[in-house]
């Protein structure tokens, strides 16, 4: 199985966890726990890149319970960059500056979005932190799993190439 096929499958096991309406955390979510971790992300990413980074905790509403913002300032791109921590399975996703920027870490670094050396250190930084890295383009596929986010006009996605249906980032990183 091929590493996409291997990542949808994650997407859709994750998917089938029990949780208080199914869509915001599964069961056993230990917020207190994951933002812990999640600090220590943002200390790392901070040394890594020489720059203070952004720590946005105050997400309500969501698939997500955290955002690091690595400023434009700090990356040798000079593109501003976020990672976004997902409720569910410790997946992780870069931003390269938007949503919707680019498909994936390779697209970002051919167009010029993200450098090697800054992708190295964000890779490096949720892989020791046992993060999911998910590509973009996964995550803007339709979203066709168990929740009533599947159900027909139940939410409006108001940008990406889906426009006006929920997709895979809004189950895992999105305002619901």
């Amino acid at each position: 199985m091929n590493e996409d096929a291997q990542t949808l499958a994650l997407l859709r096991s994750l998917d089938q966890l029990p949780g208080p309406d199914h869509l915001e955390f599964p069961d056993g979510f230990d917020y207190p726990l994951a933002k812990a971790q999640a600090n220590r992300l943002n200390e790392r990413l901070t040394h890594d890149f020489g720059w203070a980074c952004g720590l946005d905790d105050q997400i309500q509403d969501a698939s997500y319970y955290l955002k690091v913002a690595i400023p434009a300032e700090a990356t040798e791109a000079g593109v501003p960059l976020a990672v976004r921590l997902s409720n569910f399975g410790n997946l992780a996703v870069v931003t390269t500056p938007r949503p919707d920027s680019h498909d994936d870490l390779d697209q970002a670094v051919q167009e010029g979005a993200l450098t090697a050396a800054d992708r190295s250190r964000i890779e490096t930084a949720l892989h020791d932190f046992g993060y999911t890295l998910v590509p973009p383009r996964l995550l803007h596929r339709p979203y066709g799993g168990v929740t009533r986010l599947a159900d027909e006009g139940y939410f409006y996605a108001s940008y990406g190439p889906h426009q006006g249906c929920a997709t895979w980032w809004t189950r895992y990183f999105e305002h619901l």
